[in-house]
């Protein structure tokens, strides 16, 4: 029995459409704690709901009338110092409850066509990357909704800038998508810092009049002041009931094995003693038994060199890829960091894979709107069918040619057969190999 079949647990569920003001209480449970939230029953694009905001593009187009920004590029993006001044105190702000940034969104596949063109994948279901551009953008809008200034002047734009920080841990349901029904984007505000919001999206899709779960994502948001020069403070969370009072309980603890995961990367601390013991053994297995050459390697049957393992392509980011602020739409880097990702997990596996998990997003650097962006997908960890990727998104300079890495994402992908062992040949790879097997076991609930 493959691995995926001992350790995934089904995460289907489905809502039962009827009466629009019917709410229903519902867990979704992901490695170790709860998230509980009253949802909408049957929404019925708008129909009566007032935290329906309509279509993603409508949601696109609000968002830029809040910000005061107006349609079309400008090589220097619009004025916006003169909102410094009302940037509010954190006194300013009016505790908000969970209920009060709730908000939803359609994606009208079934009627828009030419929609449907943009986001169906080969064999016609929903293509992943395109979905998590419009997740990313969804919680921009639950930012929206939640900050509240009551004393910001009628018709002055809102002065503040939201930026992801971070995607935490998304599983995927086994329902398969269809690029011809509605999805639905919901969501609300789960917990808050001084100038940093959690935000949880749903994702759903219409089929045979019910919705089913595709996923959930943990969105962390920054807030920033107008200019994006510094950080503005938020309202603070003031739960309406004991289902929220858990809720924002439970973001107090992700902060914290957020920070203990950040932590203990293998980047910034050393491997613990299982897995120097586990280097060592990856040493004995490629290391020949019948010379002392140096630097001389040998593969084990049915593995490959992770140096071998990897997919790089090179790209220039357009205009129409930008966010409100003329950087770099986050989505656009998830997107395309999703779907090389795939194709790397596909020619490993040689095989079309299942995408399960993506564990940890993180956002290090904005990325001008000209820039050129090198991304590189390296299988960097297996085990039995599981296929654990680590992307990695540079900004080239094109004058010097010299690279920064703006964003790491790492993917979980599984085959329908057992897969080859992929291994490390250097000692750079092994810390890889070892970064790449918590990820695993973390994105699994197996740590």
């Amino acid at each position: 029995m493959m691995l995926r079949n001992i350790v995934k647990a089904s995460v289907s569920f489905s809502l039962r459409p009827g009466n629009i003001t019917n709410l229903q209480n519902h867990a979704i449970y992901s490695s170790g704690f709860s998230v509980l939230t009253r949802r909408n029953v049957g929404l019925q694009h708008g129909q009566s709901d007032p935290s329906y905001a309509g279509t993603m593009a409508e949601v696109k187009t609000k968002i830029m009338e809040r910000l005061g920004l107006e349609q079309g590029y400008t090589p220097i993006p619009k004025h916006r110092e003169h909102l410094l001044k009302y940037e509010p105190k954190l006194s300013d702000l009016v505790p908000r409850s969970m209920q009060d940034s709730f908000t939803s969104a359609i994606l009208p596949l079934s009627s828009d066509k030419s929609l449907q063109d943009k986001y169906v994948a080969f064999l016609g279901h929903v293509r992943m990357g395109r979905l998590m551009e419009d997740m990313d953008m969804f919680a921009v809008w639950v930012c929206h909704q939640h900050v509240k200034m009551n004393n910001l002047p009628e018709n002055v734009p809102l002065p503040y800038t939201f930026v992801t920080i971070l995607v935490d841990k998304i599983t995927f349901s086994d329902f398969r998508t269809k690029a011809t029904e509605d999805i639905r984007l919901s969501g609300h505000v789960s917990w808050v810092g001084k100038s940093s919001m959690e935000i949880v999206v749903w994702l759903e899709q219409m089929e045979g009049g019910v919705w089913h779960k595709i996923t959930r994502a943990l969105f962390l948001m920054a807030a920033r002041n107008a200019t994006n020069t510094s950080a503005s403070p938020v309202n603070p969370i003031e739960p309406a009931n004991e289902e929220e009072k858990k809720i924002l309980d439970g973001g107090v603890l992700r902060k914290k094995r957020r920070q203990l995961l950040q932590a203990s990367s293998i980047f910034k601390c050393e491997p613990n003693d299982y897995e120097q013991s586990l280097m060592y053994d990856l040493y004995k297995r490629t290391t020949p038994q019948t010379t002392m050459e140096l630097n001389v390697r040998v593969l084990p049957p049915n593995c490959r060199w992770m140096s071998d393992s990897s997919v790089t392509n090179t790209m220039a980011s357009f205009p129409e890829n930008r966010n409100a602020h003329n950087k770099v739409f986050g989505g656009f880097l998830m997107r395309n960091a999703l779907e090389i990702s795939w194709v790397g997990a596909n020619l490993y596996c040689k095989s079309r894979p299942k995408l399960e998990h993506i564990c940890d997003i993180s956002f290090e650097k904005p990325v001008s709107v000209n820039s050129f962006i090198k991304m590189t997908a390296y299988v960097v960890y297996t085990e039995v069918n599981y296929v654990q990727m680590m992307t990695v998104a540079d900004v080239i300079d094109s004058g010097t040619g010299d690279q920064l890495t703006s964003n790491v994402f790492y993917y979980t992908f599984a085959a329908q057969d057992e897969v080859p062992e992929v291994l490390p040949r250097s000692y750079h790879e092994t810390m890889w190999y070892i970064q790449g097997r918590r990820k695993f076991k973390y994105a699994l609930g197996l740590e």
